[in-house]
């Protein structure tokens, strides 16, 4: 999380310094294990709230100079960009539990905020790994070129099938680590199976890849990406940072809010697993 902006308004919140202070480090310590996808991706900012767009680092012709100027010999371009998505995600904190932090409570009641750093999480995750079609955002499985293999839930299968897609990776000139990205429900299987032999099939798994198994709230399925970098941009503005809304005798509204953008540099770098 970045140092609080201006356009945040947290000066205008009835929050003292110190029940900000838990209020931010809550909201880190929710957010850091739930980002997963930044775990996989080149991390480029934060550019601060006034950044718009991502730079494509192409153009695209435009039919004529400016009316009145002879076309003779000229060419014009504009240039191509991703313009940023903000996300806000809103959420309360009581009024009471502000006070009980001024007495000394080292257990404030956060669960509001729990819930919103998921939403925001999933959000980002979701943009990054499956893309974000009103954003402009294309996932990973989206442009992965590859045709999918299907994971399914028997875990005896996991190791021939994560086998496969390192080699159709490394095959097509991509080299690792590589990490499994994969849903809740799908990481509990692999952390709770055991081979024949009482081998861990995280530990195989984790062989295989050469790289992490990565637990990825909001992933549909999974994922098999080089982390060796240079792949897969995510661009952000705003980093994940929390603003005042309003508030009334009871309750205090706050929100999170992220702006960023994402692309995928390198579509054979990665291949979905249904």
């Amino acid at each position: 999380m970045t140092t609080p902006a201006d356009h945040l308004l947290r000066g205008l919140a009835p929050i003292p310094a110190e029940a900000w202070t838990q209020i931010d480090d809550e909201a880190r310590e929710r957010l850091t294990p739930l980002l997963a996808g930044r775990r996989i991706v080149d991390f480029a900012g934060p550019g601060g709230w006034f950044h718009s767009a991502t730079s494509l680092g192409r153009t695209e012709d435009l039919l004529a100079p400016p009316e009145g100027v002879s076309p003779d010999g000229v060419r014009t371009r504009r240039r191509r960009v991703l313009p940023l998505a903000e996300v806000r995600v809103p959420f309360t904190v009581a009024r009471a539990e502000i006070d009980d932090i001024q007495r000394g409570a080292a257990d404030p009641e956060f669960d509001d905020l729990a819930r919103a750093a998921r939403v925001a999480a999933e959000i980002e995750n979701r943009a990054i790994l499956h893309g974000w079609a009103a954003a402009g955002i294309e996932g990973l499985s989206a442009v992965a070129p590859y045709p999918a293999m299907t994971l399914g839930t028997d875990c005896n299968a996991y190791p021939g099938i994560v086998a496969r897609a390192v080699d159709t990776l490394r095959r097509n000139g991509i080299e690792g680590p590589y990490s499994l990205i994969i849903g809740p429900e799908g990481y509990t299987r692999i952390v709770e199976t055991a081979e024949h032999g009482g081998y861990l099939l995280f530990d195989h798994l984790a062989r295989i890849l050469g790289g992490s198994i990565v637990w990825a709230p909001g992933t549909e399925g999974a994922i098999v990406a080089s982390t060796r970098g240079g792949d897969f941009r995510l661009d952000v503005g705003q980093d994940l940072s929390i603003g005042y809304s309003h508030h009334d005798a009871d309750t205090v509204h706050l929100y999170l809010e992220e702006s960023f953008s994402f692309r995928v540099v390198e579509p054979d770098a990665a291949l979905a697993l249904s």
